[in-house]
């Protein structure tokens, strides 16, 4: 029941959005649509800057995807602490956007505040509670800091969802192996390789266990 009022609530704040942002559009479309346009052409050559300069040209602050294409602009020219602003913005115009957050995650890595990347894995996993996405991200955090507990826990998620990905069969059995879980890490790592049997991480594993 408490779902289902979420993603009513979820959806009502949708379709508020959206009839906001289509009553407060001060351009036309004509126009918002040729700076998005010109702004994709400038990111591939490379010219993130000139990308964002036609994107601010026509900025709202009410505008979900204008905050989020500048987000990702602003990361790519190295300018973290702006692309973080655009970002949050994108997220408190739709707290429910999984891939702002997603996108937040970059300058927040960038700047080294691992504790506001966690923070939006774990609110990516409340609002989508298998997105294997994030549950990996999160385990590739904890098994860099050795937390080989809290790594299991979300690697062990992952294979539970794709029994047979190999990412995730080798970092689980990578993780079991700094735990000490010998015996499961060479069973993972010969799954693993059974979907890939040249990979080079279960090889190594495997090797290890000698």
């Amino acid at each position: 029941m408490a779902i289902l009022k979420s993603v009513k609530k979820g959806a009502m704040l949708l379709i508020l959005f959206f009839l906001f942002s289509l009553s407060s559009e001060s351009q036309t479309f004509t126009e918002i649509r040729d700076a998005f346009q010109k702004s994709y052409i400038d990111e591939a050559t490379g010219n993130y800057t000139e990308a964002a300069k036609s994107l601010r040209n026509i900025y709202s602050e009410q505008s979900y995807e204008i905050n989020l294409r500048l987000g990702w602009l602003t990361y790519l020219t190295g300018s973290f602490t702006e692309s973080r602003a655009y970002y949050s913005r994108a997220i408190t115009l739709m707290p429910y956007s999984v891939e702002s957050r997603f996108g937040y995650v970059y300058p927040a890595a960038a700047m080294g505040n691992w504790s506001e990347v966690i923070e939006q894995y774990e609110k990516i996993l409340e609002i989508t509670p298998n997105n294997s996405v994030a549950m990996h991200r999160l385990g590739l955090i904890y098994y860099g800091r050795e937390d080989y507990t809290n790594a299991m826990k979300y690697f062990q998620k992952v294979v539970n969802l794709y029994p047979f990905d190999y990412d995730a069969l080798s970092m689980l059995a990578w993780t079991n192996y700094r735990a000490g879980n010998l015996r499961e890490a060479r069973v993972l790592f010969q799954k693993a390789l059974l979907n890939t049997p040249n990979g080079s991480s279960a090889l190594e594993g495997l090797d290890l266990l000698k």
